[in-house]
């Protein structure tokens, strides 16, 4: 599964407005553990990066893009163009992260 931001694929081509499968989206919440948030304030007020975090961010990133290529699938199709990726705090306090993957699945030649 080819995927990207750009709205076409370098040496592939969208032939047919049948090609076009809609619009296809993973969305991955995870809760933010407390221990984890104690040491990355530790880290915030001493400086330097949240690995913690960085992690935790990651995981859901991918776990978002994996779902949305799922979806894709699902349709029949062989690539995702145009991917958005949106990070949102949600639930009481922030002590949740969304993530959303969101793209248009087509067939490419």
């Amino acid at each position: 599964m080819i995927v990207t931001t750009t709205p076409s694929i370098e040496g592939h081509a969208i032939r047919d407005y049948r090609d076009y499968r809609g619009i296809v989206v993973g969305e991955v919440i995870v809760g933010v553990n407390l221990f984890r948030d104690l040491f990355a304030s530790i880290t915030d007020i001493v400086g330097g990066r949240s690995g913690k975090y960085e992690n935790v961010l990651k995981r859901a990133r991918d776990e978002a893009l994996a779902e949305m290529e799922a979806e894709a699938a699902k349709v029949g199709a062989n690539a995702i163009v145009g991917v958005d990726l949106d990070y949102e705090v949600v639930g009481d306090k922030g002590s949740m992260l969304m993530v959303s993957a969101s793209g248009t699945a087509v067939i490419v030649e």
